[in-house]
């Protein structure tokens, strides 16, 4: 009988905590089955599983297991923090669906977003009310069913409380990173710092710092680790988001997945919008307040905001911000006591993170 050959390199390892979490989360929502025998319903329930299992980078749970390795995880609780990274990934895909509600959008992973997916026309007489009800529901649902998982998760031992402590604490900060978010677009407050603020709690600690914290806590770590990963995680979260900004506008749909004029349509409150807002002049700042934000926006009229964008400045300073904030993130990883192992893999997902293709 030939042994099986395991790949320890970085990737190996990556790979195999990535299929884990795919075949846990298949399998948890493949037990999931609708309590009535509504069709309609199991098609809501299809829905959300081929939403989850079926895209999704697992940049959370990948920075959770590193950061459990890091602080120095033992192996035979490798499977608790599998688990915890795929409830992460679940209430994950809540919230994109409440965010794609609430941004309108029309596409997510390259697919239908769930509140489409379930207003198909001809369906019933009001579809498109029922698909964004409907959608409140199955997000709802799945951050319901994050919270089974990661009580499932492991022992309920004072690391696993920690971990929970953290879960709680990044819920609410993500959830008051949209309400400020919605806030910004209900005021028209188009300033910088606001837009900074939005992202480091909407996105930030919750993308990278607090994933990276629950890992460490499940392996007993110090509050000095946690510390150091909210170092590297926060400016590593901010350069993250200002990337995925950049990409809203100047990103190749058939690579993102979504579609290059949703934000310019939603009139999101961007850093890169707050730039070009604060440096557009005449002509330039009449078509910005115009159409940014119109759901109107042709393709045409977007490639002018476009030209406005870089003709400001603006685009080169989010680069600008985008190489500080990774760079930041690199020297606090280099000071990071953590295994050399986890550092180089962290390492690797910071640049995977930052430097994503148009």
């Amino acid at each position: 009988m030939t042994a099986e050959i395991v790949d320890t390199s970085i990737t190996g390892i990556t790979g195999r905590v990535r299929r884990r979490v795919d075949e846990l989360l298949s399998d948890f929502l493949d037990a999931r089955r609708p309590p009535v025998g509504d069709h309609d319903v199991a098609e809501g329930y299809r829905l959300l599983r081929e939403f989850v299992v079926k895209g999704g980078k697992r940049v959370r749970p990948l920075l959770c297991y590193w950061g459990w390795r890091g602080a120095g995880g033992e192996e035979l609780r490798e499977a608790a923090v599998v688990a915890t990274g795929a409830a992460l990934e679940l209430y994950h895909a809540g919230l994109l669906i409440h965010d794609d509600l609430m941004d309108g959008s029309e596409l997510r992973r390259g697919r239908p977003t769930i509140h489409r997916g379930l207003a198909r026309p001809g369906r019933f007489g009001a579809a498109e009310q029922f698909g964004q009800s409907a959608a409140i529901l199955l997000g709802v649902l799945a951050q319901a069913w994050a919270e089974e998982l990661l009580a499932d998760a492991g022992p309920a031992d004072v690391r696993a409380r920690a971990a929970r402590d953290l879960f709680n604490r990044m819920r609410t900060e993500v959830v008051t990173g949209q309400y400020l978010d919605l806030l910004a677009h209900a005021r028209g407050d188009d300033g910088v710092e606001q837009a900074l603020t939005v992202i480091r709690y909407k996105t930030a600690r919750y993308t990278v710092e607090r994933p990276l914290q629950i890992g460490a806590a499940l392996a007993g770590a110090p509050p000095s680790l946690l510390d150091a990963y909210s170092r590297f995680g926060l400016p590593l979260g901010e350069a993250f988001q200002l990337r995925d900004d950049v990409l809203g506008v100047f990103g190749d749909p058939s690579v993102t997945g979504k579609p290059v004029l949703d934000d310019l349509r939603e009139g999101k409150r961007t850093v890169l919008m707050a730039y070009a807002s604060a440096r557009a002049r005449g002509p330039e700042r009449d078509l910005l307040r115009t159409w940014h934000g119109d759901p109107a926006l042709d393709e045409a009229r977007a490639a002018e905001l476009r030209r406005i964008i870089v003709d400001t400045g603006a685009l080169d300073r989010v680069e600008e911000l985008i190489t500080q904030r990774t760079g930041q993130a690199l020297a606090a990883l280099r000071d990071c006591p953590i295994t050399p192992e986890a550092a180089e893999a962290l390492a690797v997902l910071t640049e995977r993170l930052t430097r994503r293709v148009r």
